[in-house]
């Protein structure tokens, strides 16, 4: 074979190998889903519930040799369960694994027009195909978003309801913490304020997680915790007496967040007159890209803006981080509360949010 028949022979034979490669059909894509307990370092009590663990919905999208990952944290007040949460994502297995993984807008849209509810279910999947697409562009996720990782902002740490002994040690055990969040809501508001304060004179932020039924007694709170020291209040009534928040609004100096009131981007609109902003929760939304909208809404009105987390693992909480370079405010501490976290990602040094600089999530095993 001479030299012209050889590199022709050749040409031929690379042709058939791309068409071939062409030809072949992607590699399968795998959906894993598995409900993970994960313990609290301390019981956990708001005006909902008190527990010493959380059980949240954990996802992986495998395609192309890579995995994607994702979690929901499903809560009572939004009448969500781990198991349930398991069952609608399993319902949406076939939409997931038959997609193009590149076209998530499109995929997540049909998800969410074929399961109603389930927010924390719909978090997980989003999150994981998310961090799937990161990874398959070789960016982190705030790359994506065009997002800058020095403007991640502090984030507070959570202190639960309990009595004023282990609120005090709770306090202590958050020394590195430049602002605190403290849970109120119960009769018990003005002792549990105190036990912090005998410890700390850190600004203060409190939720009251719809724990005020009535207005007077809204005002009066509100003003009592401005006086220690207290930045701001998150939703100190039901999510549904916006009008009674609106007049309690109208009677105070520090600003009020929405949070339980806020679920979803089209809930911000009629919010603006009753509170000064919204806590955004990528398990209360159905994940990142709904949270990325709700931020923008938010923010169109005139708004102030809070990423929140429920008590989750590094997943979850890490995902949420990936937006915080856009937010005023975060609370961004679930992970921190947990014995058992199964992965690294976004880390905290001295209340600062250090963002992971790995593709997609940036998730490492624990």
């Amino acid at each position: 074979m001479n030299r012209r028949s050889f590199v022709k022979a050749a040409a031929s034979a690379t042709a058939a190998a791309s068409a071939e490669a062409l030809a072949a059909p992607p590699a399968a894509a795998t959906l894993e889903t598995r409900i993970v307990r994960l313990n609290l370092q301390h019981v956990w009590t708001t005006t909902m519930s008190s527990s010493q663990y959380r059980d949240t919905l954990y996802t992986s999208f495998t395609r192309d040799g890579i995995t994607g990952h994702g979690e929901g944290a499903p809560i009572v007040r939004y009448h969500e369960d781990a198991v349930s949460a398991q069952k609608a994502a399993e319902s949406v297995r076939e939409v997931l694994l038959a997609a193009d993984p590149m076209q998530f807008t499109k995929t997540m849209a049909e998800i969410f027009r074929r399961v109603s509810g389930a927010w924390a279910a719909k978090a997980a999947l989003d999150i994981a195909l998310m961090d799937w697409v990161g990874q398959k562009l070789g960016i982190p996720l705030y790359s994506y978003f065009g997002l800058d990782p020095r403007d991640a902002p502090i984030t507070t740490f959570s202190i639960g309801i309990d009595t004023p002994e282990i609120t005090r040690q709770k306090t202590r055990e958050a020394a590195d913490f430049p602002v605190l969040k403290v849970k109120v809501g119960l009769a018990t508001d003005e002792p549990t304020i105190e036990a912090v304060r005998s410890v700390t004179d850190k600004p203060l932020r409190v939720d009251a997680n719809e724990g005020w039924k009535d207005k007077e007694e809204a005002v009066r709170k509100i003003n009592w915790l401005e006086k220690h020291g207290v930045e701001f209040i998150e939703q100190p009534m039901p999510a549904e007496m916006l009008e009674e928040t609106r007049w309690v609004r109208s009677r105070v100096h520090i600003p009020i967040m929405a949070d339980e009131a806020c679920q979803r981007a089209s809930d911000i609109p009629k919010l603006k007159e009753c509170f000064d902003g919204v806590n955004v929760k990528l398990d209360k939304s159905g994940g990142v890209l709904e949270a990325y909208r709700m931020i923008a809404m938010a923010k169109s009105l005139g708004m102030r803006t809070m990423l929140g987390c429920m008590v989750s693992s590094s997943v979850s909480v890490t995902a949420a981080a990936h937006l915080s370079p856009l937010v005023d405010y975060a609370d961004l501490d679930g992970n921190l509360l947990i014995a058992n976290d199964p992965f690294r990602g976004v880390l905290v040094e001295k209340g600062k949010l250090i963002l992971p600089r790995g593709a997609g999530l940036g998730l490492t095993a624990a």
